[in-house]
Order: C-alpha cells, then structure tokens, then sequence
C-alpha cells in the first residue's frame, strides 16, 4: 500500500480513484465494510482503492480543550488498513484551515480537484465542511454535479448495540476484551514501540522483558495478560504486565508501565514497533514480599499462559 503524508503530496489526480473517508480509529467492523465496499468497486473498474483519513482528529483541533481520547494510533490504523488490502492512504494534516473549507469548497478543490475520486465511499454519520455543515444527504444531492458515484454505509450493530470506536474503547478501559474484539472484528491489541527499561526483570528475575511505549492506544486495566506478539512477519507467545510493579516501587507513586516476555525470543529490540495482541488477563497485578515470590508466581503465569495459547 502506498502511504500520501499530506495533500500537497499528490502531484497529480489519482486514476480511477475510488476514495472511502473517514477516521477509521480502530479499524472496526463497521470500517472494514466500508473498506470492503471500497475494495468491491474498485476491483469491478480496475480502479485505485484509496482511504482518505485525517490526523490529528479533527475534533482535536476544532475543540482543542477537549480532544477525543483516541483507540489506536496513526500509525496502528495505517497497518491495520494496508492488511485488508486497500492500494493507496492519504493521510491528510487537518489543520484550522482545512476546517474552514465549505462541503463545495473540499469536494471540488480537494476530492474531486486533487485526489480525482470517480467514487465516495463514506458511513451513514459522515460530516465535512466548514461547522460539519456537509453530510450524506448534502453528499447525494451534489454527487452528480462533481461527476462521482457515492455509496453511504449503513451502521454495524452487534447485539442491538451500533459498533464505534467510543464504544470500544469503553469497553476496553472496562477490560471487556472479548465483546471488543467482537466489535473489532480481531483480537484487541496495541502497536508499541520498545523503549529501554531497568533491566530488572531480566537480570533480577530471569525474565527479560521489553518495555512498551504504546503511544496513548487504548489499554485495558492494569494486570498480567497473555498476549501475541508480532516482530516482522512471526507470532511469539508471551505474558505482558501492566501496571506499577509494586514489589519493586515498594508504595512509592510511579507511572504505570508496559512490560512483555516473550516465550522463546532472546534478540535485542530496542526501537523496534511491537504488535502486541491480548488473548487473557490471568490475574492483577500485586506485591510480593520477596523476589523469591514474584518469581515463582511469574513461572506460574508462564505455564498458565503456554497452556492458553496451547504452546
């Protein structure tokens, strides 16, 4: 998939563009139609599959006191989109500016003028413009005047219930990992980046660990979980702390951390993206009296997990 930061990087109209818009955090079920839609009628004319999404979210710059905490990060979406087969991403800066454009104003000088879509894909609650003054119904009446198709999708529900990304995140803080992957359509995980750390757990404990920055992705409660880890195209086994290692901090306040061992895999990764996948939480996080006791709880955990993942 090619990756556009920015429109002023396309130098010319992309042919046969077809574009789905939209923030796609998460990359829910309710997004995947979008894209599959998308896909569908780009394979029919041999045209480009194109998701135009924004970042920062839009409503962090409209109302910058109050930004929408976010599910996943830029980067997350833009693997999770490329996986499901779209051919090109623009990523465009939403600025103060592009904010003020008129619904006309975006689609002629924008999606029609810069991208050259000869068809719009969007969901059922899609708004643009200047005061989010464009939506689907404003979208069906101009579609024909700009020459492009429009296709508008309707809601997911599951259970009764819309699928969102506000939802799920909620369900996520709640520890609800299963009826959020339902809505995610895959197992709930984080794409962090390995930072350095103490070195504690491997030169203390016997079990070294990397530590996680998982740049403000959505995380459930703290705890210990047994997780997927991908490193380049492999799947390791693992189990992954959250939390503020009480037997070491001894009470004291610290930032909570991100901490994972994975089964069987001894290289150095600092620097590297993680895509950390959350299968169980198997207990919380506690303090142990002695480094004696954490280990052998930690070796516990270890058997519980290669059972779970049936390693």
């Amino acid at each position: 998939m090619i990756i556009i930061r920015g429109l002023n990087k396309i130098k010319r109209p992309i042919k046969k563009a077809i574009v789905a818009i939209g923030i796609f955090d998460g990359v829910h079920i309710g997004h995947r139609r979008i894209i599959e839609e998308l896909l569908r009628r780009s394979r029919k004319i041999g045209g480009k599959a194109t998701v135009l999404t924004f970042d920062p979210h839009p409503l962090k710059v409209i109302h910058p006191k109050v930004p929408p905490p976010r599910l996943i990060s830029l980067e997350h979406r833009l693997r999770l989109i490329k996986e499901i087969g779209a051919d090109i991403a623009i990523v465009a800066n939403f600025t103060e500016a592009l904010s003020r454009y008129s619904p006309d104003g975006f689609i002629k000088r924008i999606l029609v003028g810069r991208i050259g879509a000869k068809a719009v894909i969007v969901g059922n609650g899609f708004s643009f413009g200047r005061g989010r003054s464009g939506d689907t119904s404003y979208l069906k009446k101009i579609c024909r005047k700009f020459g492009f198709d429009l296709a508008v999708i309707q809601p997911v529900t599951l259970r009764g219930k819309v699928v969102s990304s506000t939802r799920i995140r909620s369900l996520i803080l709640k520890g609800k990992l299963h009826q959020a992957a339902a809505m995610l359509g895959r197992p709930v995980s984080i794409l962090g980046t390995v930072t350095t750390g103490s070195g504690l757990a491997g030169r203390v404990l016997g079990y070294p660990t990397a530590n996680i920055d998982p740049h403000h992705e959505a995380l459930p409660p703290s705890g210990v979980y047994v997780v997927r880890t991908r490193i380049g195209r492999r799947w390791y086994g693992g189990i992954l702390n959250i939390g503020f290692r009480p037997t070491f901090t001894k009470g004291k306040v610290v930032d909570p951390r991100i901490e994972v061992h994975l089964f069987g895999f001894r290289k150095h990764i600092y620097g590297k993206d993680l895509e950390i996948s959350f299968k169980r939480r198997i207990r919380s996080e506690r303090a142990f009296s002695s480094e004696k006791g954490l280990i052998q709880q930690i070796r516990k955990d270890e058997v519980k997990a290669k059972k779970i993942l049936a390693l």
